[in-house]
């Protein structure tokens, strides 16, 4: 992965990037603000550590910038400026994570790599398709043949839970715990309710069928065999 260290201490600079290259990343270095928003906004990075103190435009306007110009890549904010309405600035302006100098490294690259797993899943997982069902996670969309199909919060809730297990049988012990955070009650009929008012939604006026009941276990979502 390629990330992007923006750094005007010479020293701090040589260090994050000597640590982040032996830790396996291809890494960029600009000394000022400027010059690294050229670069974000020309080559393709994973992920940009940024200084906020520069000596030509801080980081809280190369952040600015970037967003405004549709770039989406995750951004750590490295700040000497310790109090919280710095911090709250910089992540509202679209900053995804500070560290407050002075650092450990391990910290940082353990923050690193928690953003970027976490752009990864953002960018793989927000929207999903089984045969004609789409669905985008992000915007709370669900389609099925390009119709657009309600649903109420705990109904998209349950479907995302399917979505996200398709293919895998799901008992109704483990629907209920997940989906709505409860231990599960053989007595009661909650869960088959509520997935037989989900499948009235979108399977019921479509083909092929995607909720099938694994009798005695649970549900899984799955196109139905022809047979």
């Amino acid at each position: 992965m390629k990330l992007l260290v923006v750094e005007d201490e010479a020293k701090t600079g040589e260090y994050l990037c000597k640590g982040l290259t032996e830790s396996g990343f291809v890494v960029d270095l600009a000394d000022n603000g400027m010059t690294g928003y050229h670069q974000a906004i020309t080559m393709e990075y994973d992920l940009i550590i940024l200084d906020i103190m520069l000596p030509d435009i801080d980081g809280w306007n190369v952040v600015k910038l970037l967003r405004a110009a549709g770039k989406n890549v995750p951004i750590l904010l490295l700040t000497a400026l310790g109090n919280i309405e710095h911090r709250v600035k910089g992540l509202e302006l679209g900053a995804d994570d500070y560290l407050v100098k002075p650092f450990a490294f391990a910290e940082l690259l353990a923050r690193v790599r928690t953003l970027l797993r976490r752009g990864a899943f953002a960018m793989v997982e927000n929207q999903f398709q089984l045969a004609d069902l789409e669905i985008d996670l992000i915007k709370r969309r669900v389609t099925r043949s390009g119709a657009k199909i309600v649903l109420t919060g705990k109904e998209f809730s349950l479907l995302e839970f399917f979505i996200r297990h398709q293919g895998e049988v799901l008992p109704r012990s483990l629907i209920a715990s997940q989906v709505w955070d409860m231990n599960f009650d053989s007595d009661t009929n909650a869960i088959d309710v509520a997935v037989k008012r989900l499948r009235a939604k979108i399977d019921n006026d479509f083909e092929p069928k995607l909720i099938q009941t694994v009798r005695g276990i649970g549900y899984v979502l799955e196109v139905a065999d022809e047979d």
